[in-house]
């Protein structure tokens, strides 16, 4: 059993700046991906960013250039800055895990957040 707790969310003006976190507890052997997603109210989730265990990264276009994603492998524990924020970004934004509970784990597991609110102001 995994879980994800993920926490910063809140109101911001446009332009202003969020730092997420999301830290997994619970049968953990290694996390593989760790990333973030977003659903706005009536539109579907989407990627926001992922981080591999080797460090490489992927971020959705709209974002690039402003949105860090950070992990910190001791703590189980991802982070999101996101800076210059707009307003259509309002979402609750989601911490995803992809998880190796044992060393011989087969298949890995994917686990999701609650999610948090961010709302970004006009």
């Amino acid at each position: 059993q995994v879980q994800l707790v993920e926490s910063g969310g809140g109101l911001v003006q446009a332009g202003g700046s969020l730092r997420l976190s999301c830290a997994a507890s619970g049968r953990i052997f290694s996390i593989n991906v760790m990333g973030w997603y977003r659903q706005a109210p009536g539109k579907q989730r989407e990627l926001v960013a992922t981080m591999t265990n080797d460090g490489s990264t992927n971020y959705a276009d709209s974002v690039k250039g402003r949105f860090t994603i950070s992990r910190d492998n001791t703590k189980n524990t991802a982070y999101l800055q996101m800076n210059s924020l707009k307003p259509e970004e309002t979402a609750v934004y989601y911490c995803n895990a992809l998880v190796r509970s044992t060393a011989y784990s087969v298949p890995l597991l994917r686990y999701w957040g609650q999610g948090t609110q961010v709302t970004v102001s006009s």
